[in-house]
């Protein structure tokens, strides 16, 4: 589902409101979630979808290039880590 989508289903849910006000409110939404990853705060929706939080991956001091056999160093980095809510999960595993 793209952002498109979700704007068209909202539409459906609140024919009282413009298309535009939907557009910014699910920017809004979307854009507060990154900027709180990026600040380094996990982001919480356990009712609905889960949590995302930042991990930090380590340093590799002995990482090997691949073409040419040499040793790298490949810096710390981080990543988004997601873990799904207990409803969702279970919403998804129903039979």
């Amino acid at each position: 589902m793209v952002t498109s989508e979700i704007i068209k289903k909202l539409k459906k849910l609140h024919p009282n409101l413009k298309q535009s006000q939907l557009e910014t409110v699910v920017k809004i939404v979307f854009q507060t979630i990154n900027e709180s990853l990026i600040k380094g705060k996990s982001v919480e929706l356990r009712s609905s979808l889960g949590r995302f939080s930042i991990k930090t991956i380590k340093a590799k001091y002995n990482a090997i290039n691949p073409s040419n056999s040499e040793r790298i160093f490949v810096p710390p980095k981080k990543k988004v880590s997601y873990k799904m809510s207990k409803v969702l999960k279970n919403k998804i595993n129903e039979k």
